[in-house]
């Protein structure tokens, strides 16, 4: 095989064409066989970039070259080509290949980037330093794509990019979830035309000719200028990018190496800011991703029958049924967050805005303003990206929007940048913001029926990506209440969300070894329940259990409210368990929770060492 001979970025170099195109085809088999065997992982858009990540390393020197991937979760091409293909039997697994770039694995990855919509800021930035006196004339090619062009933030990147002037290539990869101009044959004559360097070099000196005409050389030139912008809105796509002073070439079939090359080649002549747009297939060349017309397999996670998504999908659409007024939106993930169901039943009730989660949120504020009631469904860690507009746009004016946040806590195999660990953190300071914490199946689906009733401010629903437990409906809780499990004296254990499960299990085998516990399940976690923290005070030690960080989080905010409810009585000694305040690498969720101490014998020990009375922190 010739990708057994593939070692680094120099080894593509060395290929004819035809050999290029036998490896384009292993690729796209090693890609799929390393998916399916890892179980996990994103498939559709790397087999949409396979030819397009060989003629960048055969056009460009990486790493010396700068080349920055926006989504990161398109860059399996780049790292099998740059000495990684030994390692992809451990894509996505503890302690083994990133799905993302990762500056820890290659100096080929400078960006460790998950996010979408964030890489022209960041060629914005190692432009500029590369044109300072500390830079080195790096070469600075920027990837974006697969709908990222979608997201504010890239337009807040290119328009400083045109207004900057600074050197930079952005390869626009259109796979048909981003800007898709339509063009004529001869516009794509012209598109090869302007992207050759020699048409450049003679077009510049034709306009210095112009210039020196004595009396009409500026007529002249303008006249110049005005004929080439009229030919280019005739046979071109919009002339969008350039009126930001980005130069534009293109549409190039992102499948045909040697059209690529010299398009890439071309551009690495000129100067300055440029799009160099490429046609791509998501999915290309495999079966079941061609096919699928949502998606194209851009992953391989699917909401599953007894996961808590699909508790959020039949509630949604029950409560949609009793209430017109209700509406949803999604920032491009109408699919991962169950709201496909939802669109098809009610396909003008129900709103994707693209990878702009900022306006998202601010639009549902409208809608509220206006009479509706939204619900914006988002995983927990892309909310993070628009926490001014929930507190400013929603929180501040008091605006009934409803927060439906997917794989919430540790999540496990996508990694640092997608465990949802700053939610509940976050949402509990904004002032009067509802949280609810379901433990169930049965509680997710009772907690948004609740919600509706809750109209004079905002409310959030945070869950995990997990299988959901099952409740019968006498044990499901209603309202703004907790729920008690087991009442015991010595120990009252107080659990958030999904930690019941290991919180229970605990319970159960310290009752067992003579320890009298209570047991609660939070639910609300702001405002906390009365009655649960009058009952928690009456005991000598408390300990709380979340899959949130443990600074700042719900426990903190137990144990401070506690301290303030036994004034100038005995307060009962506090332990807060929880995730630390740091970057968690990727793993299976239930490995990095008992790593954490938040499976049930990390919280067995930790509730014996507490009633020992060792001495630990309160919060």
């Amino acid at each position: 095989m010739i990708l057994e001979r593939i070692n680094s970025p120099a080894d593509l170099k060395l290929l004819s064409n035809d050999e290029l195109e036998t490896l384009a085809i292993e690729i796209r088999q090693f890609i799929v066989d390393s998916v399916d065997k890892a179980g996990s992982g994103h498939l559709g858009s790397n087999l949409g970039v396979v030819e397009l990540t060989l003629a960048l390393h055969r056009v460009f020197d990486s790493p010396e070259d700068i080349i920055l991937w926006d989504t990161g979760h398109q860059a399996y091409v780049h790292k099998i080509v740059t000495g990684r293909r030994d390692e992809f039997s451990t894509l996505r697994q503890a302690d083994g290949l990133s799905g993302y770039p990762s500056r820890a694995e290659s100096e080929h990855d400078w960006v460790e980037n998950s996010h979408a919509s964030t890489i022209l800021s960041y060629a914005y930035g190692l432009a500029t330093a590369q044109a300072s006196e500390l830079g080195h004339d790096r070469r600075v090619v920027a990837v974006i794509g697969d709908g990222s062009m979608t997201g504010g933030m890239a337009f807040e990147g290119l328009n400083n990019l045109g207004h900057s002037g600074r050197d930079c290539i952005i390869v626009l990869n259109d796979n048909g979830r981003s800007y898709a101009p339509t063009v004529s044959r001869l516009g794509e004559s012209l598109a090869r035309i302007r992207n050759n360097p020699v048409y450049m070099r003679r077009q510049a000196r034709l306009e210095r000719l112009l210039q020196e005409i004595p009396m009409v050389g500026d007529r002249l030139e303008r006249g110049f200028d005005a004929t080439k912008a009229a030919i280019r809105e005739m046979w071109e796509p919009t002339a969008f990018f350039e009126a930001l002073g980005v130069r534009y070439t293109g549409p190039f079939d992102g499948h045909d190496i040697p059209a690529l090359e010299e398009a890439l080649h071309n551009a690495s002549q000129i100067l300055g800011p440029q799009v160099v747009h490429v046609l791509t297939q998501k999915g290309r060349g495999y079966g079941p991703a061609e096919n699928d017309p949502i998606k194209h397999l851009h992953d391989m996670g699917q909401p599953k029958p007894d996961s808590y998504t699909a508790a959020f999908t039949e509630a949604l659409i029950k409560e949609a049924g009793t209430h017109p007024e209700l509406v949803a939106i999604t920032a491009a993930m109408p699919d991962s967050t169950g709201l496909l169901p939802f669109a098809e039943r009610y396909p003008d009730r129900c709103f994707d805005v693209g990878i702009a989660e900022q306006h998202a949120v601010t639009a549902a504020a409208g809608m509220a303003m206006g009479g509706l009631r939204p619900v914006v469904a988002v995983y927990s860690t892309f909310l993070t990206r628009a926490f001014d507009q929930v507190n400013l746009d929603v929180g501040l004016h008091g605006q009934p929007v409803i927060f439906c946040l997917d794989r919430a806590g540790v999540t496990g195999v996508d990694g640092p940048s997608h465990h949802g660990v700053l939610d509940m953190m976050l949402l509990t300071k904004v002032p009067g913001m509802t949280v609810f914490a379901p433990s169930s199946y049965q509680e997710l689906q009772q907690m948004l029926h609740d919600t509706m009733d809750l109209t004079d401010g905002p409310v959030a629903l945070r869950w995990p990506g997990t299988r959901a437990r099952q409740e019968s409906p006498e044990s499901v809780g209603a309202g703004l209440r907790g729920r008690r499990l087991r009442k015991g004296t010595d120990l009252c254990l107080i659990s958030v969300g999904k930690m019941l499960d290991a919180a229970e299990q605990a319970a159960d085998r310290l009752i067992s070894d003579g320890v009298s516990v209570t047991l609660w399940d939070a639910r609300v976690v702001k405002p906390l329940d009365p009655e649960m923290l009058a009952d928690a005070a009456r005991h000598p030690c408390v300990l709380t259990v979340e899959d949130g960080v443990r600074e700042g989080g719900v426990g903190s905010a137990i144990a401070d409210q506690l301290a303030e409810h036994t004034l100038g009585e005995q307060e009962p000694r506090v332990r807060v368990l929880g995730t630390p305040v740091a970057y968690l690498a990727h793993g299976k969720p239930d490995a990095i929770l008992a790593e954490l101490g938040l499976d049930r014998d990390g919280i067995m020990a930790s509730a014996a060492s507490l009633l020992a009375g060792d001495h630990i922190p309160r919060s």
